[in-house]
């Protein structure tokens, strides 16, 4: 079995109105067998932050913390240099852990009128995850930061009886119920969970990917920064669609 934890980047609102380019979800996956030994190896290496920054091994570590010096960095007073090593050894260390990660990023410009943007985000996710699970016949749960609860429960059980994939070739789709998701989406807060903060840094290193940074000195997290994941990013979740990298879906093109 495995554990889909997913965490968003950017807002869900209409372009116009919200200051977003994009909706994005991050997905970091685990086996659950590995999972005890995975958690272990993710504290050393918070401890390994405390000895080199003075991070708190319990600190909440998300993108927008790092970019704007908030939360637990803040009383540090890193430079944007340091921030930056530490966004990337988070992405680097997700390969030496075998985890897998991927993404999805809705393009708001491109998107129709009355186009949901979360809505489409968690379909897509649910379609990745539903190919993850079938040829094993294996199963997912899925855990989430808790934010839209209610919307992501019922996206989940509509995936569960009448799940739909787009054909690889020619128009229209095929009905693929997601029969290897486990019970609901588990919501949960963020700050709790290291895995869900490692799908944040994933998020918006998958949005940068796609929309890149504007020029500065220095870069946090610069538009190849989602080429750190290296071995860990799941390429078959974009195979068939192609994308700015290997493991992001980018959607509309």
């Amino acid at each position: 079995m495995f554990l889909a934890y997913i965490d968003e980047s950017g807002d869900k609102g209409p372009l116009a109105t919200a200051g977003s380019r994009s909706f994005t979800l991050g997905c970091v996956l685990v086996r659950a067998t590995a999972w005890p030994s995975t958690f272990d190896a993710l504290i050393g290496f918070r401890r390994f932050l405390f000895k080199q920054f003075g991070l708190p091994v319990r600190a909440e570590i998300k993108a927008n913390h790092l970019l704007r010096n908030a939360g637990a960095f803040r009383d540090l007073a890193l430079s944007e240099s340091a921030r930056h090593a530490i966004y990337r050894g988070s992405l680097r260390l997700q390969a030496k852990l075998s985890l897998s990660a991927f993404a999805i990023v809705i393009n708001k410009a491109k998107l129709r009128a009355g186009v949901d943007p979360h809505g489409q985000a968690w379909t897509f996710m649910f379609q990745r995850l539903e190919r993850l699970t079938t040829p094993g016949d294996d199963r997912v749960l899925v855990i989430h930061d808790e934010g839209d609860r209610l919307a992501v429960r019922k996206l989940a059980r509509k995936a569960r009886r009448a799940g739909m994939a787009g054909r690889a070739f020619g128009p229209g789709a095929l009905p693929r119920p997601f029969k290897g998701l486990v019970d609901d989406p588990v919501p949960r807060d963020s700050q709790e969970s290291c895995f869900l903060q490692l799908a944040d840094l994933v998020a918006y290193a998958a949005f940068r990917r796609a929309f890149p940074p504007p020029v500065r000195p220095i870069q946090i997290v610069p538009e190849l920064m989602w080429e750190e994941l290296g071995a860990a990013r799941y390429a078959p979740a974009n195979s068939r669609v192609g994308g700015p990298s290997d493991g992001i879906v980018f959607w509309p093109r």
